[in-house]
């Protein structure tokens, strides 16, 4: 499970990601119909709160070995949290 520093804890996941980590690039990965689905998948499938979810989700973005993992998702999620702190 990742910790709570920034960068995500290395584990048994591909490229260094812990399983947790893979699990979270594959929530994002996914088509949701509305937010209140993903986040009740977020608490079934993960065991997490969003607020957590969200706080890894956020840390993974940073770290190279998520981007090398998935750089589709990262990139997207990337430009898409850089356009909202820029509305901020």
């Amino acid at each position: 499970m990742s910790t709570g520093s920034e960068q995500p804890s290395g584990g048994n996941g591909t490229g260094g990601l812990s399983e947790e980590d893979e699990a979270v690039l594959a929530v994002e990965r996914r088509g949701w119909p509305n937010p209140g689905a993903k986040e009740r998948a977020i608490r079934e499938r993960l065991g997490m709160s969003p607020t957590r979810y969200y706080q890894v989700l956020n840390a993974l973005l940073d770290d190279p070995r998520a981007l090398a993992r998935d750089p589709v998702t990262v990139n997207r999620l990337r430009r898409r949290r850089d356009e909202r702190r820029g509305l901020r």
